[in-house]
This record gives structure tokens, sequence and C-alpha cells, in this order.
């Protein structure tokens, strides 16, 4: 998978995660859930992008950690989702999927970028 391919990939992740946001109950739970997953996933996008404009190998390593950090928060939103019976688990799982294979591309992507001179 190359940088461009990734950076469609994240921002795709995204606007998908923004959708679930906006499908979610229009009730505290479903406002509070939709906030936090809206914010994690827009971010992964976006700090992916960051990252691929670093000015350093430490800074691209740093912004990496927190696109895995945030993916790995939407795996948890999404989670909650499905075992607060907010959304049927069908509709949800695909795009959790997608959360932990990025959280697992972007981890990988960590250790080669530490391992190189």
């Amino acid at each position: 998978m190359t940088e461009n391919d990734l950076l469609h990939r994240t921002k795709a992740f995204a606007l998908r995660a923004m959708k679930l946001a906006d499908s979610l109950p229009k009730r505290a739970s479903g406002w509070s859930i939709a906030s936090q997953l809206c914010r994690a996933g827009t971010s992964v996008g976006a700090n992916y992008r960051a990252a691929c404009k670093g000015r350093s190998k430490a800074e691209f390593i740093a912004k990496l950690g927190i696109v895995e950090e945030e993916a790995d928060e939407c795996q948890f939103w999404m989670e909650m989702i499905i075992e607060g019976g907010l959304i049927k688990s069908n509709l949800v799982e695909p795009l959790l999927d997608e959360a932990r294979q990025i959280t697992a591309i972007i981890a990988a992507s960590k250790r080669t970028a530490r391992n190189r001179k």
C-alpha cells in the first residue's frame, strides 16, 4: 500500500465515521458517542495527512502514534455502539474492521520507520 493509497483510505474512513455518527439515535448516549466518534474518526485522516508532511523522522513517527491512538479510539466507540445496542452490529462491523486494519497498518508503519536508519 502506498502513501497515497493510505491517504485516500484514511480520508474515506473519516467520511464513513461521520456518516455512522450522524446515524446514531438522537438522545444523550447517541450524541455523546457521535461527537467522540466523529472527532476521533476525522483525526485519523487529518493526522495521517500531517504525518506525510512531517519535517523529520521523529515528527512522522509521533503523528503516526496519534493516528494509531485515534483509530483505536474509534474501535472503542464502535464497540460501545454495538454493545449498547444503538445500531445493529452488522451495520457497524465493516467500519470496525476497517478501524482495526488501519490501526494494524499504522502500528507496522511506526515499527518500520523506527527501524530505518
